[in-house]
């Protein structure tokens, strides 16, 4: 259905293009019709070789084709849409190439910038960035409810578009409960709940660094390690309050527990995203900043 309704769409998309050039075309001829000054009658002369033989500018002037004229008008418009397009194609191609900050992984320290502590209204941004008001905030979590519905997880729930509603929304209030006891206990510990790319090169030491940054992170003096006790608090929290509305009468310890494991496989697997998505991007051919 949604194929048909795709090829639906863009056989309307060539008619309406078809349609727009033709009434370009028909435009430009009455314009130039408009526009074309009549020629003057000849003036009558005494000279009847003069008026037998017409002036050669005059001849060369009413032998101008008005279809040719409206040919190059549609060749002139066309090559401006085409370079239009081209210029669209170009931003669009510039702006997917910095997909990775706004869709995946969020707000990150690049591994040269200096690790400063956050403020308190840089800590409320952050939240707000990463919990309600970016893309990403929403498509992890429908990535995550579609592995759910794949699964068939919990059964209780359907398939179909209600059963993914669900799970769609079970997913995100837990994810915003989560993140909301993090960060009032990032804040409390004044850890830093950024990730920061490492300084280092090599995939080996960059691949252990985003592990260890899954586990650990920085307190106030931004260059002590200190265990993430606010993520992992809230993970747990988290799971345990999706209890409340998760069917079958879950434990709600059981649920926390559940939360802890599953933020402990996807923070390493988002860590070591965020660690190369810099590297995937200029495969891509992005232009470094």
């Amino acid at each position: 259905m949604g194929n048909k309704l795709r090829t639906g769409a863009a056989v309307r998309g060539v008619w309406m293009v078809r349609v727009g050039l033709a009434i370009s075309m028909i435009g430009t001829v009455f314009t130039w019709a408009q526009d074309t000054p009549q020629s003057d009658p000849p003036s009558q002369q005494t000279n009847p070789q003069a008026d037998q033989a017409p002036d050669q500018g005059t001849e060369k002037k009413e032998d101008a084709n008005p279809a040719q004229a409206a040919v190059d008008k549609t060749k002139e418009v066309t090559l401006e849409a085409a370079d239009a397009t081209k210029k669209v194609g170009t931003l669009g191609l510039d702006k997917a190439r910095t997909w990775e900050s706004g869709w995946f992984t969020g707000i990150f320290i690049p591994s040269d910038l200096e690790r400063i502590p956050l403020t308190s209204e840089q800590r409320r941004q952050y939240y707000l960035q990463q919990t309600l008001t970016t893309p990403g905030a929403y498509v992890k979590r429908m990535f995550a409810a579609g592995i759910d519905q794949a699964r068939g997880a919990p059964p209780q729930w359907q398939g179909g578009w209600g059963g993914y509603g669900e799970r769609f929304a079970s997913r995100e209030g837990q994810f915003i409960a989560a993140n909301s006891l993090a960060a009032l206990g990032n804040a409390a510990l004044k850890y830093e709940p950024r990730y920061d790319r490492c300084r280092c090169s090599g995939f080996w030491p960059r691949t252990r660094h985003a592990i260890l940054r899954n586990f650990m992170t920085y307190n106030a003096s931004e260059s002590e390690l200190r265990p993430q006790l606010g993520l992992y608090g809230g993970s747990f929290g988290g799971g345990m309050i999706s209890s409340a509305w998760k069917p079958g009468g879950r434990n709600a310890f059981a649920e926390g527990g559940r939360a802890v494991l599953g933020q402990a496989a996807y923070g390493t697997l988002l860590n070591f995203f965020v660690e190369f998505a810099g590297d995937i991007n200029r495969k891509i051919g992005a232009k470094p900043k």
